[in-house]
């Protein structure tokens, strides 16, 4: 991709790192990066080389610091829900990717920068990590949907605890509380980590891949019946060349090749 000021988009053997580039200013996200995101999602969407993304942000201090505060001092009440409203379907588009999302954090996720690595499928942090939902010392809630995604990762009562308290917590405590999927000591074994699991999904049918994806998060949209999201992506599956070539080569005893049809 091109023109994005804000982040790094690299594609290396189907797994596209996405790197929020802002170091300067902790990598908070101002309107700019939340529109690059959505431009690079659109193309991760749409490019059938993809397999998934690796979400991190540069240099070893955060991973996203927050929200650009400088942006946020400026909204009045009419265009703060516009600002919200926009920011949650973005990361809703990360949420939904039929490719796995892995972020990738060290430092502070803060604010929206914990927000953001929420909307990823997975998490695996370095022991330097630090998250939290700290708006409230700014006399703010969370915008981006952290409210909704850190009460179903975490459950109700450590949620309310954590948002009202603005409170940070450490990696490890981040993993016991089911947050994240993993600590590394380094950045470079989160990668490696990242990596692993990407390769390992990548291994697998596409489109289950995918389907697994909506069956997850249909457990929390209120409105959708989760088995019946279920028995139609099963329905779906059974339709692919992929569960042809999958049963095919159980029975025969070698190892599938899927093609994502």
């Amino acid at each position: 991709m091109e023109n994005l000021q804000n982040l790094k988009f690299e594609n290396i053997d189907g797994i596209v790192h996405l790197t929020v580039n802002r170091p300067d200013k902790l990598n908070a996200l101002n309107i700019q990066t939340i529109e690059e995101i959505n431009q690079a999602f659109h193309e991760i969407y749409d490019n059938p080389d993809i397999k998934g993304v690796i979400l991190t942000g540069a240099g070893e201090k955060a991973f996203v610091a927050g929200a650009d505060i400088s942006e946020i001092a400026d909204l009045t009440e009419v265009n703060a829900r516009k600002f919200a409203e926009s920011g949650q379907e973005v990361f809703a588009s990360i949420e939904n990717c039929h490719k796995p999302v892995v972020a990738l954090v060290n430092g502070f996720a803060l604010g929206g920068g914990c927000e953001l690595a929420m909307a990823c499928h997975m998490r695996v942090a370095t022991a330097n990590a630090r998250f939290g939902q700290p708006e409230v010392n700014l006399g703010l809630i969370p915008g981006y949907g952290g409210t909704q995604r850190l009460t179903q990762l975490i459950g109700k009562a450590k949620s309310f605890e954590l948002s009202m308290t603005g409170d940070m917590i450490k990696a490890d405590e981040a993993k016991s509380l089911g947050l994240i999927n993993y600590v590394t000591e380094t950045k470079e074994e989160a990668l490696d980590k990242a990596l692993e699991i990407l390769n390992k999904i990548g291994s697998k049918a596409p489109v289950a891949v995918g389907m697994v994806i909506d069956c997850i998060n249909a457990v929390y949209q209120p409105d959708e019946n989760g088995y019946q999201t279920e028995a139609n992506g099963f329905s779906t599956c059974v339709k692919t060349e992929d569960f042809k070539e999958g049963t095919s080569a159980f029975l025969e005893k070698r190892k599938p090749v899927f093609r994502g049809e």
